[in-house]
């Protein structure tokens, strides 16, 4: 008979609490709100749903027209192209170097002219120097890091004019 009285007290304890949530859910759809939290006592409840209203929301503002005079999106200027630039971008995570040592002169600058095999900058991770070849010919445009700084793994690094 023991065994029997926990049983009862567990079924008790969960009865006003899933009473409690079906209140704050009905009250959630009612109001129309999407997190509710609360606490009493030593006990909290938190809830969290998204409603119908909030995607439609934000449809509404991704579809809403830009601006008259606003900059074209970053799409269509990609589909202008005024020249086909190739990005060298990096092949690990690590601290980018331009030079070879710290009072050498960069590997290279902007107008340098590269084929496959030019070195044109260093990678240091896990204090391993990793040189970054440039695995296309034609001439440097812009260089998108400076020296000494962190790079992710893809970062872009420089943007060729392919030769």
């Amino acid at each position: 008979m023991a065994s029997k009285a926990p049983k009862k007290t567990v079924a008790a304890a969960k009865t006003p609490v899933i009473d409690d949530v079906k209140h704050l859910v009905k009250l959630m759809i009612e109001h129309d709100l999407g997190e509710v939290s609360v606490t009493d006592g030593g006990r909290s409840i938190a809830l969290k749903r998204s409603s119908a209203s909030q995607p439609a929301a934000a449809a509404a503002l991704q579809a809403a027209p830009a601006p008259a005079g606003a900059a074209a999106p970053a799409a269509d200027r990609e589909e202008e192209p005024a020249e086909q630039l190739v990005e060298i971008k990096s092949p690990m995570v690590g601290t980018l170097y331009t030079a070879p040592s710290p009072d050498s002169e960069p590997h290279v600058a902007v107008g340098s002219h590269l084929d496959e095999n030019t070195v044109v900058c260093i990678v240091e991770a896990m204090k391993v120097m990793n040189e970054v070849r440039a695995e296309v010919s034609g001439v440097i445009t812009e260089i998108c890091v400076k020296n000494a700084q962190p790079v992710e793994y893809g970062q872009v690094l420089f943007r060729v004019r392919p030769a």
